[in-house]
């Protein structure tokens, strides 16, 4: 049995996404911090969507990063905003993403890529749900729900001094490891059909725009 896209978000008909699908659904319901874990490309994006649409938060935001896309030096501030002169460039405040996330759900995706100095920061928001931005002395409280995802092994990371292990049993409430496409041969088609449709539509919609 297909797994409903309009209902979930996920195309799939393999039996162990399925069972995947069935538990998120089933976590959503909590305030419990999710791990998804798993290969480049295996729909773990969508999957941290379907936890923010079936949960109580899912009329407020749902805001998502890419820790691995960011530089090193500007991750805080995407994370926390910032204050006025609080570097050179920060022409004004900037809120942040947790900020923006106040209320709902922030996907933290690649967290493995997070610098080991601001992992503290990190735990003292997911546990006090506050924060200072960059620059300022000022505590922010914020209500988020966390979703993460990796495609390295945090454990390992964990073990060998790149990530702290009390936040990683903070992030990883409920962790779950979300098989790769080569062990799901039957969602190929699938997923090629999906993203056909996907583009098919795009372009009807640019011919609409440009007329």
């Amino acid at each position: 049995v297909m797994a409903d896209k309009d209902a979930c978000g996920v195309a799939t008909e393999d039996p162990d996404m399925l069972r995947l699908v069935h538990r998120l659904s089933t976590v959503a319901a909590s305030e419990a911090s999710v791990l998804l874990q798993g290969e480049s490309g295996t729909g773990k994006t969508e999957l941290a969507r379907l936890v923010h649409r079936r949960s109580q938060r899912h009329n407020r935001p749902f805001v998502e990063i890419n820790c691995g896309a960011i530089p090193a030096t500007l991750i805080e501030t995407e994370l926390f905003g910032h204050v006025k002169g609080a570097f050179t460039g920060a022409v004004k405040d900037r809120e942040g993403r947790f900020k923006a996330a106040d209320g709902g759900t922030l996907f933290l995706d690649e967290i493995g890529e997070l610098p080991r100095e601001l992992q503290p920061k990190l735990l003292r928001v997911l546990q006090d749900g506050l924060y200072e931005p960059v620059g300022s002395d000022k505590t922010v409280q914020v209500d988020v729900r966390l979703v993460c995802a990796s495609n390295q092994d945090l454990r390992e990371l964990v073990d060998r001094g790149l990530f702290r292990a009390d936040l990683y049993y903070r992030i990883a409430v409920v962790p779950l490891q979300v098989p790769p496409l080569r062990e799901r041969p039957g969602d190929i088609a699938l997923l090629t059909n999906v993203i056909h449709k996907r583009l098919t539509m795009r372009g009807y919609a640019a011919d609409i725009a440009f007329g």
